[in-house]
């Protein structure tokens, strides 16, 4: 376990050039809850994170989907939605609703409520809905682990890059998303399954490094700042807990967790070891290509896949079904 890193003293100053002083205060708050709320909040946040690249989108969608231009929502809707009656689905840690938004939109037989604690964002999401004139999706901004959920309701819960947020997963599923599901309800995920507070073995921090010296300087100057990255050294214990009391808190529980109380009906993973760490404040370089941007993003690929035969994935998309 590391406690404290050089990554971490880099990402306080990073994160000061992107957010500002206000968004560093607001972590000497005492309540985690409200630590946590801050991280989540802002409705207009610039970053570069990996998941803007849209190279990195095709290569998800291959592995999910077998095709590199059809979105998992869509895969959902064909295979297990399309010409069924109504479906009811809870989906839970939403934030601004933009896959709950867009099932909800190709499957007019599905009924979505959305759960999230961000007040700001659920309102965006709802405005979104209402311009689309969606009536089949609602939004709630409640603490899911005291909301009193109506027991048996759903036929699906889902979660897109939430459940990671949650602890003592094992009895989160038992006491939230199983409590919720009717019998042979189906659990759905887009999620963080790797190490817990990010804390990477050895070798995911070798090869991210290695993918770091692939990518040429000009494209590794910080999103906001006048630095470049040239290393990646992991992320500590403290920071993690300080920036964001839920940020993989029990991640690699996951699967485990899951595997105990449901049957796999589809289970898909598609890496990220490299990309989120290696991408992360540089990605904006990558929105665009030229044939060397292609070329380096295809090194990096070729590394993740390296990493990935004898190392777990960490995300995944799965479908399971409650034993």
């Amino acid at each position: 376990m590391r406690i404290i890193t050089r990554e971490d003293f880099s990402d306080i100053y990073i994160k000061f050039h992107q957010r500002g002083l206000s968004f560093l205060l607001s972590k000497l708050n005492l309540n985690s809850f409200k630590r946590t709320q801050s991280a989540f909040n802002d409705q207009n946040l610039e970053g570069s994170s990996f998941w803007i690249v849209p190279e990195v989108r095709k290569r998800w969608n291959k592995l999910i989907t077998g095709n590199e231009n059809m979105l998992y929502e869509e895969y959902l809707t064909e295979k297990y939605f399309k010409g069924k009656e109504k479906i009811k689905i809870l989906a839970l840690g939403t934030g601004i609703c933009s896959h709950e938004i867009r099932l909800a939109e190709l499957n007019p037989n599905c009924e979505i409520a959305c759960y999230d604690f961000s007040d700001d964002l659920l309102k965006k999401a709802k405005e979104i809905a209402d311009e689309k004139q969606l009536t089949n999706i609602s939004f709630h901004a409640e603490n899911i682990m005291k909301y009193g959920f109506e027991e048996r309701q759903y036929d699906v819960v889902f979660f897109h890059a939430s459940l990671h947020h949650f602890d003592n997963i094992p009895e989160f599923l038992q006491q939230v998303v199983i409590q919720n599901l009717r019998p042979k309800g189906l659990l759905i995920i887009n999620e963080f399954v790797g190490s817990s507070r990010l804390q990477y073995s050895k070798i995911q921090i070798k090869y991210i490094n290695k993918a770091i010296s692939i990518i040429p300087k000009e494209y590794r100057k910080i999103f906001k700042t006048n630095i470049y990255k040239n290393n990646y050294y992991g992320s500590g214990v403290l920071r993690m807990i300080i920036a964001d009391p839920s940020e993989c808190v029990d991640s690699q529980s996951i699967i485990p967790a899951i595997h105990e109380k449901f049957n796999v009906v589809e289970e898909k993973f598609y890496g990220n070891n490299i990309l989120q760490s290696a991408l992360k404040d540089i990605s904006h370089h990558f929105v665009i290509l030229d044939s060397t941007k292609r070329e380096v993003l295809q090194q990096i690929f070729a590394l993740e896949d390296e990493l990935l035969e004898n190392h777990p994935s960490d995300s995944v998309f799965g479908i399971y079904e409650l034993k």
